[in-house]
């Protein structure tokens, strides 16, 4: 799985509450949830955001709360992924259960700038940044969290299994053949 996007920073330990604040979490909608996404640490930042676009972040994103309402907004801002030093564990599996790419990288943050086009290896655990020629390591993604991407998150990847459906033909898969009788 490969990712290319032009890169927004962020520092480190950005919490739940700045990233959807508790005042907007009356709703589930996606679109309403991304219209409120990091307006308390900077307001212009989701206006700046563009369908493809990666977020690079510090240590320890995604601390505080469990709630998944954070992946939510970010992804349905048309964020293709994101990497960060580290990530709370919580905020890490919520992001795979709604089907939102993640890369743990030491190096990445201090080596890229806003502006910089990145392209994520997530099988292998590579970041290149395009216009340093920089190649950063990263954990790579679990085969099994992969699946879950290729799924569109965790609710496409059960549908798939209990359909017959290849968890990476998403929701618009056909279905494969079916069982021997």
């Amino acid at each position: 799985m490969r990712i290319q996007g032009r890169v927004h920073t962020l520092g480190d330990h950005i919490d739940t509450d700045v990233i959807i604040p508790a005042r907007y979490l009356v709703t589930n909608d996606p679109q309403e949830l991304a219209r409120h996404c990091f307006e308390d640490l900077d307001p212009t930042l989701r206006e700046r955001i563009r369908p493809g676009d990666i977020l690079v972040a510090g240590e320890n994103f995604g601390q505080g709360s469990s709630r998944e309402h954070a992946p939510i907004a970010i992804k349905a801002l048309g964020v293709a992924g994101m990497v960060a030093k580290s990530f709370a564990r919580i905020f890490y599996r919520n992001a795979f259960n709604v089907g939102l790419p993640l890369l743990e990288s030491e190096e990445a943050r201090d080596r890229v700038a806003d502006g910089d086009e990145i392209a994520l290896d997530l099988q292998e655990g590579r970041i290149l940044n395009l216009r340093s020629g920089e190649t950063y390591g990263a954990t790579p993604v679990p085969e099994f969290m992969q699946r879950l991407l290729q799924g569109g998150g965790i609710v496409g990847y059960v549908r798939s299994q209990l359909t017959g459906r290849s968890p990476d033909a998403g929701e618009q898969g056909q279905p494969q053949e079916g069982p021997k009788r």
